[in-house]
């Protein structure tokens, strides 16, 4: 199996179960030295924008299985460098295609692309996989392009490619710049007594489908081992939370007052106000389903910030 990306926040929790379901996961990426990623056992340098170099990893791994990870994953950064959002997640994903193509054209391929392609939904639904892409960030266009770049070479080349259209998950590993570990960091800082008593967030006013990072790795072997090729399928929990909910309870659970307030700087130019998905097909083709409470979740990344801090 190669993971793309493996270095980064999905990553290393993919390379730890697909290990640990028997397989050796072989990581792609642009350095020249292999990232100390546990379960890794052979690294390729390349880089997504290099087809030559993919060609070449691609070759050499001669996987049976890709997991597509690589690319920018924030909204909030598309905004600030749309060219190069849509140059590493649409022509990067292309570039892995092709390369798969000319060098691995038995492989299976699971393109993870994102919810927020689908854009705003109305209030109290559920989207599902048939529903058209309404993206309202670069982001979220730039993987809209992918997943039809990956229908394409299942239905003009044969590949055997899957794509999830991934909803919100945070959990350990994840960097501050995404809302959760942001918080938490915040919030460690507080409780430390390096940061004054104000939790500074954006956009509350939001309601997102969330699940635990280690969940998600383990629908992408699912869907490895048990998806159907062709198929497109939403990776989320199938119930919505308020922002604002969850932000209150990590304040409550500080071990110091905080109080929140509005950040301008952290808002988008454009949001998503309501965005939950319908999981069933994931369930009904590959059994997955959610383990994790996010409370759980949350609790384990304000522990790591805490011990980050400390």
């Amino acid at each position: 199996m190669l993971v793309t990306g493996v270095s980064g926040f999905v990553g290393p929790h993919v390379a730890r179960v697909c290990t640990e379901a028997g397989a050796r996961v072989h990581g792609l990426g642009p350095e020249s030295a292999a990232p100390d990623v546990a379960g890794l056992a052979v690294w390729h340098q390349a880089n997504v924008l290099d087809d030559a170099s993919l060609v070449d990893a691609m070759r050499a791994a001669a996987p049976d299985a890709v997991v597509h990870l690589a690319g920018q994953s924030s909204a909030a950064v598309s905004f600030e460098q749309p060219e190069l959002t849509f140059r590493l997640n649409a022509l990067g994903t292309w570039n892995v295609l092709e390369a798969v193509r000319h060098a691995a054209p038995r492989a299976r391929v699971l393109v993870i692309g994102t919810s927020e392609s689908y854009g705003p939904q109305p209030e109290g639904s559920r989207v599902a996989e048939d529903a058209p892409f309404q993206p309202v960030s670069p982001y979220g266009l730039s993987k809209a392009a992918a997943d039809a770049l990956a229908d394409a070479h299942t239905r003009h080349y044969g590949l055997d490619v899957i794509r999830t259209r991934s909803f919100a998950h945070t959990g350990p590993g994840q960097t501050p710049r995404f809302v959760i570990p942001s918080f938490a960091e915040q919030i460690a800082r507080i409780e430390a007594g390096t940061a004054e008593p104000v939790l500074r967030v954006g956009n509350l006013q939001v309601t997102r489908d969330m699940l635990d990072v280690r969940d998600v790795a383990l629908a992408y072997l699912a869907l490895i081992e048990r998806g159907i090729a062709g198929r497109a399928y939403n990776v989320c929990r199938g119930e919505g939370v308020r922002l604002a909910d969850l932000v209150a309870e990590m304040a409550a659970a500080a071990r110091k007052p905080v109080r929140i307030e509005v950040d301008p700087a952290r808002q988008r130019p454009a949001d998503v106000p309501y965005l939950v998905g319908d999981p069933s097909r994931l369930a009904a083709d590959t059994g997955w389903r959610p383990a994790r409470a996010l409370a759980d979740t949350v609790a384990d990344v304000l522990a790591e910030w805490r011990a980050a801090v400390r």
